[in-house]
């Protein structure tokens, strides 16, 4: 049985899928940045505490997933917005910017732990101030690391891509179909 150490109904629907059973099992860790941690380790780490834990909690005989994903522009990690004022501040860093989205995906059993993590580079059109207010009032930047969502409103400000658009969105499917294969939960089919 595969556990979903996570609560995104994004992340959900695209392990969908991949056509495999599994549950989700939410857990909670601290997200803080350590000092000198690179964007990879730092989304390296998340990915594999979510999966620690929810094996941990989990017991034996199950295989965890655990996921995490972020924003980084200009070297630096943008999470999700404090207020409007963030959201506003992180926008227009990535107006008429290319930036980068790191997905980290683990999967840990009894008998190992194997991490991938998948970069993106993401180019945003010039946002106005209007259009990045408008988009606020929305709701969808409010719980989203660098205040958009790809899958959503926000994907009419991405001009182009470069890399996994399911992984910008949270879940690299290509390659969490390999790692489960790995782990023989899927065929190589």
């Amino acid at each position: 049985m595969l556990l979903l150490a996570s609560q995104s109904p994004r992340r959900a629907e695209l392990l969908k899928q991949i056509g495999i059973p599994f549950s989700q099992y939410p857990v909670d860790i601290d997200e803080t940045v350590l000092a000198h941690e690179n964007p990879d380790e730092y989304v390296r780490r998340m990915a594999q505490e979510k999966s620690n834990l929810g094996y941990k909690r989990a017991g034996a005989k199950k295989l965890v997933l655990g996921a995490d994903t972020i924003v980084v522009a200009q070297g630096n990690i943008l999470g999700k917005p404090k207020d409007k004022t963030d959201a506003m501040r992180m926008l227009n860093i990535l107006s008429d910017n290319t930036h980068q989205v790191f997905t980290a995906v683990t999967i840990t059993s009894g008998k190992q732990q194997k991490t991938i993590v998948v970069e993106t580079q993401v180019c945003f059109g010039p946002l106005s101030t209007l259009q990045m207010a408008w988009y606020w009032k929305t709701g969808e930047p409010q719980d989203k690391a660098g205040s958009y969502g790809i899958q959503g409103l926000g994907g009419q400000f991405v001009k182009h891509i470069n890399g996994s658009y399911s992984a910008v969105v949270g879940l690299p499917l290509y390659q969490t179909r390999m790692l489960l294969t790995e782990f023989g939960i899927l065929n190589e089919c």
